[in-house]
């Protein structure tokens, strides 16, 4: 599903991504940890060209973008389609209902007729537990419930793979389970494709079918999460495992 070969991103002088190949296969949940700093959400933001990466190539779904010649914006929206993006800050729209927001993209984008666009929004917030707070403004709901809002807006774009930057990172601590259960069930019930940028632990041990540990703008580990979590070849893996352990 994802084929990345030899990806850089700088900016300016300052070199943030330093060669990432990596292969992902469809269906697959790939959890990215690390330090602060380490490139992890410029990694995924470039997965979502949101940042144009300086060298190499992405593939996703048998679509290539080569990086070396610029990039039209056509080119930009079309490959963005193939993924969809969960924020650590939700990004709803304050004046538009939990219904609403999720409608949005595909009448805007996708030219999806308004009706249609409802029936599914309603049917992405039931499955993500929020069947009856569909007529909510974001100023009604929880974090929680707002970022799961976020992940129904996201899958109402049909994207190829789903990417989530630091999904729980602005929840209470109490409302953190029911996001990682919506993200549990998609990734068993739905074997949606996809990267996580995370410090949760837990999660990255009970959902993830590879952990990747970055560091410096590389990547410096991986492993299933048996093999990183008990048995970590690198000591800079070791280290930091240590330190959030």
């Amino acid at each position: 599903m994802i084929n990345i070969k030899n990806l850089h991103k700088s900016f300016g002088d300052l070199e943030v991504l330093k060669g990432i190949d990596l292969e992902v296969e469809q269906g697959k949940v790939i959890v990215l940890i690390g330090p602060s700093g380490s490139g992890k959400t410029t990694f995924l933001r470039c997965l979502n060209l949101l940042e144009v990466p300086t060298d190499g190539t992405i593939e996703i779904d048998q679509k290539l973008m080569e990086f070396k010649k610029t990039v039209s914006k056509r080119s930009i929206t079309s490959f963005r389609s193939l993924t969809g993006m969960v924020f650590q800050n939700y990004n709803l729209f304050p004046h538009k209902t939990a219904v609403e927001n999720v409608m949005e993209g595909p009448i805007i984008v996708k030219n999806i007729p308004k009706q249609k666009a409802k029936e599914t929004a309603k049917a992405l917030l039931t499955k993500v537990g929020l069947g009856d707070k569909i007529d909510f403004y974001p100023f009604q709901l929880s974090g929680g419930q707002q970022q799961r809002v976020g992940i129904a807006r996201a899958l109402a774009m049909e994207p190829k793979v789903m990417l989530f930057d630091e999904p729980t990172s602005a929840l209470d601590p109490e409302l953190v389970g029911d996001v990682l259960q919506v993200m549990k069930d998609l990734a068993k019930e739905e074997r949606m494709t996809m990267v996580v940028v995370t410090h949760e632990m837990r999660f990255a041990r009970e959902v993830a079918d590879e952990v990747i540990f970055m560091d410096e703008g590389k990547i410096m580990e991986r492993g299933t999460p048996e093999q990183i979590f008990t048995n970590p070849k690198e000591e800079r893996t070791r280290r930091f495992l240590n330190m959030i352990q």
